[in-house]
Formats: structure tokens, sequence, C-alpha cells
């Protein structure tokens, strides 16, 4: 695979270069290489002008990545002068509560007003002074098509599960948005360049409209500490894999070194992805969630953000709270209140709602006069057919309730749709004896976290309700199944939006229910959201971050792929790639070598339909058995029947079959047996275990063997087939306690063979009886894929310490593919090791050509 030092993609020419940075400068030394082992690229030469631009103060910094700055800004028409404030109400804002109080936290991201080029440089002068933030001024057609062109006509309504099914019902991909959506990207990590400190600070990136953000600065910073959290949802695989960029989304999400959510199922959904697409597995080390990537551990943090709890309780002290509070208790005369606070857009379920407040009154007429549904609708994020036709059918359902169940100073349904000063939804929420959060597909919502704590209330608020200091509490919430909070309110009342009969049951369950069991849930809601507020989820991600960048500088990098395929390799010092060139020369001056090679996945591919190898496979495996100093064994777990027919042209290669349980040392000796129990009855016990699971796994099948079992699952689902082989490994496990076998996973398998049959046990047998023979090898390769291949190299590298041996032999354990692996050296993929086959074979070819050609020469000159 070639090394990637700039783009020369598409991507570049459609967005001026975009990946192409210079290396990142670093003051950590290189790790010097050795022979044989191929140099970082990740290069250091970096002059001494370049090094004064990153010689900042060396303080940690934290920088926050997202679409909009937590600051308002105004212009004044007259004057012409600019005027900004923070936004109090801004999660990024109410993150640095989780941060230590001497953190410098940086704000990257674009203001919510356009600012004219020639104004930009100061208005960025005076928001990086006065309120550290570093505004990305996106053109305004760049704007467009990047924020309300791609973010929300194509990732935010497919992560809500809307599919343009027809040109009525979404839109068609675009390519010329997907390009806005990358120089949009693009900007915003020129932003972060400006003052990241790479070897220092924390980058956090949030949300879908930065997906690709960690790209770029992967690119330019190898080693740069990233993390991202999705505050939407992320769709099932079904629904994310029909979008056309799927993978090129992943791969630069698998660039940060964190990546949280909300809930374990949009985590789910997102490894679920990472499998189905990219072939990635992932596995929990101690709690945590990680994915190997090309060397790199990515980590996923599952935790649903909290809220600010100082500023829900000053916002409950304020005196306007205290009035408005007083005003809603006169106006609605001791009637019980519903409240629900939504954004008007479709995914919010405003009008199923508001058909289940229908029901529930048709159903219930006891309550009609008794009860109010007070529905606040804040204005829409984005303006659209869409929004509108469901603003429509919410005045219309709110009319009809009102034409049939209301009365002169009684209207069932209050509708407030304009924008609501917090002080006022504070009041409302303190005073409802219910909040319904109805949405059929959000992110995380805030709402019943908010109404909760507004419902424990503070003593100002005590007074203005003129209910005693330290008086029992209650609350009750409808919370719909497809929202974010929903899995961390387990008091809650769970509905299905789509059930309007269910949710109306539900209402009446939550106004009826008891005072104690209302004070119950209320209690135990309000232990968790007090605990678990925004600073405890900021500190809690930001802990995480740390921790999985920690072995950043314990280990070399490559950056390797173009354009967004770019990632980067990751080797720890002791794990180097093979250079050909270094073997070849050992090869060269060794005089006895031994060559133990496994077949599948190593000289052929595991997903080829053939399994037979190629001739390429053949013609390079008799030119090495060929010379007389080789000693040559496929070590496989296949089958003697099989291995023999495919290998019957070669004469002089040795198989060891089945692990090793049958060997033959050329086409003309005899197979041999391990010596170990012959006893086969556990099969009886193991076959009608294994069937059960075929029968239930379609994809799955049984392959028999003379000394083994083996259930395949490559061609199962894979999530499912993931999840039966872990459960039949646990159940052969159990039933074969008292047998003498060993139950292992490999690759896509699950095998039951005696105990005792391993490829490190067959590879030393070999090797022992080479040196019996007084042939001690000086030069032993061995090349393997799976799990089932590091016993090989377990056992050639204890070769190396043995007293008993005159002298240590060379050793090369490889395995084919970057991963954890006992083996010191590894090659990228089957192409790389026939490659290096090749290589050796020439080697011997024209040693032996050589040899010919003297005898030849002296023949010659006798006979003259």
């Amino acid at each position: 695979m070639m090394v990637s030092r700039s783009c020369v993609s598409l991507l570049d020419l459609a967005s001026g270069d975009m990946f192409n940075f210079p290396q990142t400068p670093r003051k950590v030394p290189r790790v010097m290489t050795v022979p044989g082992i191929i140099s970082a690229v990740d290069g250091s030469r970096v002059s001494g002008g370049d090094l004064d631009a990153f010689s900042t103060e060396c303080c940690e910094k934290k920088i926050i990545v997202a679409n909009f700055l937590p600051v308002h800004a105004q212009k004044d028409l007259k004057s012409g002068q600019w005027s900004f404030s923070f936004d109090e109400d801004s999660l990024l804002l109410q993150m640095k509560d989780g941060f230590s109080s001497d953190t410098d936290v940086v704000y990257v991201g674009s203001l919510k007003v356009e600012v004219d080029s020639i104004e930009q440089d100061e208005v960025s002068r005076r928001l990086l002074e006065e309120f550290n933030c570093v505004p990305t001024f996106l053109p305004p057609e760049l704007q467009k098509k990047f924020y309300h062109g791609f973010c929300k006509q194509h990732l935010w309504s497919h992560f809500h599960y809307m599919l343009p099914m027809c040109p009525d019902h979404g839109n068609r991909f675009d390519r010329l948005l997907w390009q806005a959506y990358l120089s949009a990207n693009k900007i915003f990590a020129d932003k972060v360049m400006e003052v990241i400190n790479p070897e220092d600070d924390y980058v956090w990136v949030h949300d879908y409209h930065l997906m690709v953000l960690p790209t770029f600065l992967r690119k330019r910073f190898h080693r740069v500490k990233l993390g991202f959290f999705l505050h939407s949802p992320f769709p099932s695989s079904e629904i994310y894999r029909t979008l056309p960029v799927r993978d090129e989304i992943l791969k630069a999400l698998l660039n940060a070194d964190l990546i949280g959510f909300h809930t374990f199922d949009y985590a789910r959904h997102f490894l679920s992805c990472c499998s189905r697409m990219l072939g990635l597995d992932y596995e929990s080390k101690r709690g945590h969630i990680g994915l190997d990537y090309f060397g790199r551990t990515v980590y996923i943090k599952i935790l649903p953000v909290g809220i600010h709890m100082g500023q829900l309780q000053s916002a409950l002290n304020h005196p306007s709270s205290s009035m408005k509070v007083k005003e809603i208790v006169q106006k609605f005369n001791g009637k019980k209140l519903i409240v629900g606070v939504d954004d008007m857009d479709i995914f919010k379920g405003i009008s199923l709602k508001l058909l289940a407040m229908e029901q529930l009154l048709q159903q219930h007429m006891e309550l009609q006069g008794k009860i109010v549904l007070i529905q606040i609708v804040n204005p829409a994020r984005s303006d659209g057919r869409y929004v509108q036709e469901a603003k429509k059918e919410t005045y219309e359902i709110t009319k009809r309730i009102n034409d049939i169940f209301g009365f002169p100073g009684y209207e069932p349904v209050v509708l407030i749709d304009r924008r609501v000063p917090f002080y006022e939804k504070t009041a409302y929420y303190a005073l409802a004896e219910c909040c319904i959060v109805n949405a059929v597909r959000d992110g995380m919502n805030l709402v019943p976290y908010k109404y909760i704590v507004c419902r424990q209330g503070t003593s100002e608020m005590d007074e203005a309700l003129e209910i005693a200091s330290g008086s029992p509490r209650t609350s009750m919430l409808v919370v719909s199944e497809f929202i974010g909070c929903s899995p961390s309110l387990s008091g809650a009342i769970r509905v299905n939006p789509w059930d309007i009969d269910g949710v109306a049951d539900a209402l009446n369950m939550a106004i009826t229910m008891p005072d104690m069991e209302k004070k119950l849930r209320h209690e135990k809601h309000y232990r968790y959201v007090s605990s678990h507020d925004v600073a405890y989820w900021a500190h809690s991600f930001m802990q995480d971050l740390e921790r999985a960048c920690k072995e950043h500088y314990s280990k070399r990098c490559w950056g390797i792929g173009f354009g967004l395929n770019f990632r980067i390799l990751s080797l720890s010092p002791s794990f180097r790639k093979l250079s050909i060139d270094y073997i070849v020369s050992a090869y060269k001056s060794t005089c006895r070598r031994a060559i133990f090679l496994d077949y599948d996945g190593t000289v052929v591919p595991h997903a080829s339909i053939i399994k037979s190898p190629s001739p390429e496979v053949i013609s390079v495996l008799n030119n090495l058995c060929s010379d007389p100093k080789n000693t040559v064994f496929i070590v496989s777990g296949r089958g003697q029947s099989s291995l023999s027919d495919w290998f019957a042209q070669c004469e002089n290669l040795g198989i060891a079959a089945e692990h090793g349980y049958f060997i033959r040392w050329s086409r003309t000796s005899n197979w041999e047996t391990i010596p170990v129990a012959a006893d086969f009855d556990w099969k009886r016990i193991a076959e009608p275990v294994m069937k059960l699971y075929t029968e239930a796994t379609d994809g799955s099948y049984i392959e028999p063997k003379e000394s083994a079992l083996v259930w395949h699952h490559q061609d199962a689902d894979p999530d499912f087939g993931y999840c039966q082989a872990k459960e039949l490994l646990d159940h052969l496990e159990n039933v074969l306690a008292n047998e003498p076998v060993a139950v292992k996973r490999g690759q896509q398998i699950v095998e039951v063979k005696p105990q005792g049959v391993t490829k490190g046990f067959v590879v030393n047998k070999i090797l022992s009886t080479l040196i019996s023979n007084g042939k001690l090898p000086d030069f032993v390769l061995c090349i393997g894929d799976d799990r089932s291949d590091e016993d090989m190299f377990e056992s050639i590298s204890n070769m190396a310490f043995r007293s008993s041996l005159p002298a240590p032999p060379e050793i090369f354990a490889c395995t084919v593919g970057q991963k954890p692996s006992k083996a010191r050296y590894y090659l990228d993929d089957i192409v790389d090791v026939l490659t290096l086959l090749n290589g050796l074979a020439a080697t011997s070819s024209s040693k032996s050509r050589i040899n010919t050609e003297t005898r030849v020469s002296f023949g010659s000159f006798f006979e003259t």
C-alpha cells in the first residue's frame, strides 16, 4: 500500500487540494530504524521557521468545534457596530463546567448571522480576544449548500429514517451538495489549525455537520487528540447503507480517537455499519468498547448529555418566573396541566400528541374541563414544505379539539406558537402534572430533564406556589421510546408515538396515578438528572478521550490512503512491516531453511469462492521446494484429502493437515498422525449441537474432518453469525467439559479438535525432527493470518532461546494484516505474501542456474 504525502483524488480538484497539508512538527524524537524495517514517513523535517509557528505557550487547551458558536451577534444598523454576547442556553458554553477552572477553552464555529468580508478580520479579532471564539466565515452560497443542502436534506433526513423514495418524499442525492459539505468541513479544519498546539491540545467535534472533519485534522496532525460526539440518532445499517457516501463518512469518523453517542442503540447501529460495510469487528475491554482500525483503537462512548442545573435553578428563582407562575395558576384555576415543548418539525410528533389528547377526552368524558394540554411550539430551525404542512396540521387538529370539547372559559389545548422566554417555560414545567414528549425520532431531547428539575422546585418557587418547603414533590413523564433520553428515564411511561390509543392510555395513567407512586418516580428521576448533568457528561467524555489518546506517542504512525480513504497505520516499535530486501538478504546467506505457510488467508483469499490454489501459488511453491536447502510445509486446518488433491503437482512439499493431526513430508511419503487419544466419541456430543446452530443460522454449515468438527459462519449475516458463534462456543465448552478436546474460535469458525493438536505443536515436531537428523535450520520463516497461527509464531520464536542449539537461527514470524500478534513482522495482504515468496523463489532459481552454468562451463573446458 502506498504511503500518502499528498492527495491526488478528484476531491482535491473540486476543493483546491484540500487534503495536501505539510507534515506534523513534533517534539518527540523519532524511533531509530533497523535493517529490514520500513521507516515511518510522517516526517519531522521542519525548518526552524515552521517550528516557530507552533511555539505557542504550551498550556493544554480544549478546542470545541461545532457548526455554530455559543455567541449571539447583532449589528446596529445605525452605527454599524457589532455587539456580541454569550448564548447562555448553548450546550457548548455549559460544557465548561465539566473542565477544570484553569482549562483554556476555545470555540470554533460559525456565527448565525452573515458578516461582510471587509468586517470579518475585525469581528474575528474581537471574538477571539473577548470570547475565545474563532469564527468560520462560510460564503453565503456555500453555507446554503452545506447546511440547508447536504446537512438538512441528506444527513438529517437519513439519520431520522426518512428516505427519498420518490421526488415528492425527500431529495435525491446531489454530488454538488456533498462537495459543499467537504469544502465547509475543510474551512473548519483550517480554523482549528490556526489555534491548535497538536501535542498538548484536545479537539472535541460536535454533531453531523462536521463528520468528515476528523480526516482533515488527522491528515495534518497524525497524533491529534480528537473526539467526536453525535447529538442526533445514528440509523440502522439498512437505512445508513442507502447513503451513497456511506463509506467515506464512516472512515472519516474512524479517524477520531473517541466517538460518542447518546444511547447504546445509536452506538450499536454505528458498530453494525462498521462491521457490514468495512468488515471491522469490535470488542469490549474492561467495559470500554473499541474498534481496531489499522492498529489504532477507536473507542466508543455511550452517555446521554445532561442539563445545566445552575441555569434552571437560577431561572426558577428569577422574579419573572414567580410572577408567571401566579399568572398561570390564576388563569387555569385548578385544572391539571399537561405540558409539551417541541420544535416545529415533522419528527416531533406534535400532531400525534394532539390526536392522543383528542382520544383521551373522547374516552374519559369526566376529564373534560379538568385537564389542559399546553403545547409550546419553538420556532422551526429550517423552513420547508414539510414544516409548513406539519404546522398546518397542528393548527387544524387543535381547532377541532377545542371546537368539540371546549366551552366558554375552557380550551382543552392551548397552542403557544412563538418564541417563549426561558423563565416562562420553567413556570409551565413547575406547574404541569405531566410532561409528554412524543417524538417519532429524536436525538437526546432534554425537555424531560428540565421538567423534572423544575418540579423539584426552589425556595423562591415554593413561595410563589404557596407550598411548604420540603414538602413531597411529584412528576410524571410520558416519553416516546424513540428519543435518546428514554433509556435513562426508567420511571417514565414509555410509548410508541404512532399508537394513538396507547399514548392516550399513558396520559390517563399519568394523571390518575396515586401521589405516592408519582413521588417515588420523581425522586428516582431527580437523583439521576441532578447527578448526570452537563458537567458530568463533559467531564466523563474528556476523561475517556484522555485515556483513548494515552498511547499516541508509544507507537509509530504512517499516513496511508488518498482523499477520504486516508487513515493512520499505527504500530508498536516491536511490530514492523517485513522488508522483502531484508529477508532475501538473510535467505541468501543461510544454508538450511524451514518455511511454514498457512493456507486460507495467507496464500488463498478467505473471500475467494475457489478454494484451490492458483497456478502462481503452485509455481512459487515448486520453485521453493526445488531448492535442496529448503524444507517447505503448508500448515492448515483443512482436511488431508483436499490438501492432497490441491497440491498434487508439488512433489517435495510437506503438508500438515487438520492443524497438524496429519503430517506428510512429501507427495511420496505416508501420512503420519500425532500420538493423541484416538477416541472420537466426543463427536456424537458435539455434532448435534452444531446441527442445532446450523439450522438456526442461515448461511452456516458444518465441515466434518477426521480429527475435528468445524462450524463455519462466513456466509451468515455478520451480526447474527458473530452472536451465534459466541453462543455455540459457550454451549460446546459446557457439554464437552469432560472430554479430551479443545473448543476454539477462529476466522468466522468454531472448531472442536483433540487437545494438544495445534499448529505450534506440529511446527515444533517438524523442527525437532530436522534437528535430530542433523539438519538444524539457520533460517525459519512462518506466515499465517489468524488465531490458530499464533501458536506457530510462539513455537518458532521460542526456538531462538533453546540453550541446546549451537547458534540461534534467523527467525521471521509474520502475520498477514496489521493486528495484535505474537509475530514480530506483518505483511499487508496475500499479494504481499506472494511477492515475498516469489522473491525468495527467484533467489533460489538464480543460484540453481549459476551452479548449472558453472558445471557446464567446467565440463566444456576439460573436453577441449
